[in-house]
């Protein structure tokens, strides 16, 4: 086990499991994840191998008799006749059958219908009348001449998920981890390995959950497929359920008029629409003004009477284009079916993920190492939607007074969520409230920029905040700049081209015209780039520093690794695509050798300089002996230091040896770590520094 792995064993005893154990179980069982953890949570949550092997194999051997699979239902049904009883493990919804005063259980997997339920059952697990749960349940079978009597009964129902819980042992506990360890520890819960992915991209992933502990809180991601946007909401936690586009009624979701029932927002915590993009999709227009009201008010109208829910609402759904595409063309709601591409119903929207920042899913993003079991965790986020933690910040920090009331709403839940979420002890420091208030100003920021492009009568906002000293610091979305010419173009440009007054406005607030392509000019400058930022490259990031010098030295102690060596082979790259064939550069690399792999490396190093020589580049490097070189910088011979935080080391992990990959081949098409870069003019005599 990791260090992390020993202390999350050790402060939360019987709540964890080894997250790899779910593939392990679950077979050919069509079955949510948190079902499959609640019964790892009974016998596998420890961190004893043996008693993890033969927990697994107790699991599986309950799968193997209890759980009904749809094409042995026949089997199942006959063994529940034969035995008398027996326990099943299936999804049971339960109606009221008004004709004969009694409520009737449907079980989903093993096909029978009209089982009688009795009422403390129901109104002990009201979530039975919308939409089923998966619950254990044991069976009975006795025939009975009566034709109108079903021979099924319902001895016991028990739902799948955690009776109770120590919140206040849950609390203490978090704060013997760090914040990084705890991001850490809920990244690996959800089921990835967090190494696999930098800080922003952490949050990104666990926004996701704010709808479980935030109450009527309404977010939408939009993005490329396959970036597990719907997972959190079909496997996560039994207070949310998943719904396709194509089945959502206004009856299903809010009331039944006919019949006074209550819809899916008034028994679940999160309701999720999959699949929620598409223009050609048909959309009932009163489910969209009724869905505005609701996500505006929390509350809707049945009939006369004014009914309220905390449900919080998710959209999810795929993009076709990429994101400059959307930018010059349209806009980041593009794809929305036509009857949801309205701006009183996208304003209601507290937080936009950008699913094209979200990696595509990769066998090697699964974690192996231990998180929560997944139905305690959403039990935690369950309890937290008691809490408000909007206030945190305002110690520290003031919104703009531009910013609108919704907006700010907006803004508050998001940062109240993320705070319930990483400190659920109340306690951030300072520099940690700032980035989880930027963070949800940006999130809001993304929605109310595509307004004001949809909607012309959507004034400009400029998204700040203060802090103690009233010093002023504006927010930006990453898009924004990383497509500067792009993000502030009106769509409602005229045919002659002119900008709208909007895109000048927001232009000049950011100190530039979108219209006039910047050209790279040689000054001295300090860049700072955003984790997940795209569209860098060794080319157009130091190319123009690096043009035109025939020595240069590159000081960097972290050159040891594969990934290390190939960013330094990129970057000899950048060098002979700027230089003409009948030149000569040399490049020599001050590193420090590896401790474990020191022959290897030298290895590596013969290959590039024997490689390099056939292009005209001459490759030597040195070990700092005295290992105490910690600055990464590169200096050329004609007057020029570049200081990087980083090194060379600026991507984040992409996949290596998938050649059909455009971020292998591009640089340009990989998300960027967070780092800084300096350029320092020197003399050209200090070259040799």
């Amino acid at each position: 086990m990791t260090p992390l792995d020993q202390k999350i064993n050790a402060h939360f005893p019987g709540l964890v499991v080894r997250k790899d154990l779910v593939k392990t179980v679950k077979g050919n069982a069509i079955v949510p994840s948190y079902v499959l953890e609640y019964l790892l949570g009974q016998y596998c949550a420890t961190s004893d191998e043996p008693t993890i092997q033969t927990g697994i194999e107790t699991v599986k051997e309950i799968l193997a008799k209890h759980y009904v699979h749809r094409n042995e239902a026949g089997l199942v049904r006959s063994n529940i006749k034969e035995k008398g009883r027996y326990k099943v493990i299936d999804k049971i919804s339960v109606d009221l059958n008004d004709k004969k005063d009694v409520y009737e259980a449907d079980f989903s997997n093993l096909g029978i219908k009209e089982v009688l339920v009795d009422s403390g059952t129901v109104k002990k697990h009201p979530k039975l009348l919308v939409g089923g749960v998966w619950c254990i349940a044991d069976l009975e079978y006795e025939f009975t001449e009566d034709k109108s009597a079903s021979p099924w009964i319902l001895s016991t129902l028990k739902p799948i998920q955690l009776s109770q819980f120590d919140f206040e042992g849950y609390v203490e506990a978090r704060k013997q981890f760090t914040t990084d360890e705890w991001i850490d520890l809920l990244v690996q819960s959800i089921g990835f390995n967090p190494e696999m992915f930098g800080k922003r991209s952490k949050l990104t992933q666990l926004i996701r959950l704010i709808p479980y502990c935030e109450r009527n809180y309404n977010l939408i991601e939009l993005g490329p497929k396959g970036t597990g946007k719907s997972h959190i909401y079909s496997e996560f936690s039994p207070h949310g359920i998943l719904l396709s586009g194509g089945e959502v009624t206004v009856p299903k979701l809010f009331v039944n008029n006919s019949s006074g029932k209550i819809g899916l927002v008034g028994y679940w915590d999160c309701v999720a629409f999959d699949e929620f993009a598409g223009k050609q999709k048909r959309v009932d227009k009163a489910l969209v003004d009724i869905l505005k009201n609701y996500m505006a008010n929390k509350s809707f109208s049945r009939g006369i009477e004014t009914l309220g829910a905390e449900a919080s609402m998710v959209f999810v759904g795929n993009t076709q284009h990429n994101v400059p595409y959307m930018l010059k063309h349209s806009d980041l709601f593009c794809e929305l079916p036509e009857k949801f591409y309205d701006s009183a119903f996208l304003d209601r929207i507290h937080f936009y993920i950008p699913g094209w920042e979200v990696d595509i899913i990769r066998g090697e993003m699964f974690c192996n190492g231990y998180g929560f079991v997944v139905d305690y965790l959403a039990e935690i986020l369950r309890s937290l939607r008691n809490h408000d933690y909007s206030d945190r910040y305002e110690s520290h920090f003031s919104l703009s007074s531009d910013i609108s009331t919704r907006d700010r709403d907006g803004i508050n839940k998001t940062f109240s969520g993320l705070m319930k979420i990483l400190f659920p002890q109340g306690e951030a420091s300072k520099e940690e409230v700032e980035e989880l208030l930027r963070f949800a100003i940006e999130g809001r920021k993304r929605v109310k920029d595509q307004l004001m492009r949809i909607d012309s009568t959507y004034r400009i906002v400029r998204f700040a905040y203060t802090d103690a000293t009233k010093h002023t610091k504006r927010v930006t979305t990453l898009e924004e700049e990383e497509y500067p010419s792009y993000y502030h173009k009106s769509i409602s440009e005229d045919e002659n081209g002119k900008t709208s007054d909007a895109a000048e406005s927001a232009a000049h607030e950011i100190g530039s015209d979108p219209r006039v392509p910047l050209e790279p000019v040689l000054k001295e400058k300090h860049l700072t780039f955003q984790e997940n930022q795209k569209g860098l490259s060794f080319d157009t990031l130091l190319g123009p520093y690096l043009k035109g010098a025939t020595v240069i030295t590159v000081t960097d102690p972290y050159i040891r690794l594969f990934y290390q060596m190939r960013n330094f082979m990129e970057f000899l790259e950048t060098i002979v695509r700027l230089k003409t064939p009948d030149e000569e550069v040399s490049v020599h690399l001050i590193t420090i050798e590896d401790e474990f792999k020191g022959e290897q490396q030298k290895v590596n190093f013969e290959k590039i300089k024997e490689s390099a020589s056939t292009v005209g580049v001459n490759f030597t490097w040195e070990f700092d002996s005295n290992k105490t070189i910690h600055s990464r910088h590169i200096v050329t011979d004609h007057g020029w230091k570049i200081s990087l935080d980083r090194g060379l080391d600026i991507f984040q992990h992409y996949e290596m040896t998938d050649a059909f990959t455009f971020a292998n081949r591009l640089q340009q098409y990989r998300p960027c770590k967070a780092f800084e870069a300096t350029f320092i003019k020197i003399g050209a005599s200090a070259s040799s520094l």
